[in-house]
């Protein structure tokens, strides 16, 4: 049995979590991302997670102030209104102080309010239940036009001189492939936002196609030719 089995309905997940808000960083169900933790505030948010349910809300900063909150333990820039709750499934310590640990996606969760904690990291009622569907593994994979995002991330990898493992992609799932394309994408907090946000896996693929395509199309006047 999987770790993530445990996690069958909306109801199985907490009310309230701990979040790290971070400018540019995406998660998405069943994909894992690295995070290295230094500040204090959040070396306690680790330790009070593994203490609990082990989950950790990744949400990004919203407006004006959305990168005042790194490095300024004062600062509480508004947050976005959706975001992912990712479980921590490896953890190591290094011998300067930090924390070295792996998110593994659950599920998004929208954002109820910020409870008035006496933490130094910040904590939020989370709304599962709009994405009660982000715990059913490969749903709408049948939808997503593969090859068409295939076509496009080609296109890109040649534009940029850059390599791919096309065996691991070509047996990677539908789902795991979306998902895991735009956690890597080099769009900005926006452009990922919405990405997070898309209703369905399908379109989420439809988006990430087009910011791809838009981006070699603003790029196609330059000396590079895309084959």
């Amino acid at each position: 049995m999987s770790l993530l089995d445990r996690y069958q309905s909306e109801t199985d997940l907490p009310e309230s979590l701990p979040v790290f808000p971070l400018g540019g960083v995406l998660l998405l169900p069943r994909t894992q991302i690295p995070l290295n933790i230094f500040e204090p505030r959040y070396l306690e948010m680790v330790d009070a997670a593994l203490s609990g349910s082990r989950l950790i809300g990744m949400i990004q900063p919203d407006g004006p102030g959305a990168m005042a909150e790194q490095g300024n333990p004062d600062a509480k820039p508004p947050l976005q209104k959706v975001g992912c709750a990712g479980r921590i499934t490896s953890y190591s310590e290094t011998g300067d102080g930090r924390i070295l640990i792996t998110l593994t996606g659950i599920s998004r969760f929208r954002l109820v309010e910020e409870l008035p904690a006496l933490t130094p990291f910040r904590q939020v009622r989370a709304d599962f239940t709009p994405f009660a569907d982000d715990l059913k593994e490969g749903l709408g994979e049948d939808q997503v036009d593969r090859a068409k995002l295939l076509d496009v991330l080609k296109r890109y990898l040649e534009h940029h001189s850059l390599k791919a493992d096309w065996r691991a992609i070509e047996n990677s799932g539908s789902e795991t492939l979306v998902n895991s394309l735009c956690i890597i994408s080099p769009y900005g907090p926006a452009e990922k936002q919405a990405l997070l946000e898309a209703k369905t896996l399908a379109e989420r693929n439809e988006m990430l196609v087009a910011l791809t395509e838009m981006a070699l199309a603003g790029e196609g006047n330059d000396s590079t030719n895309i084959q």
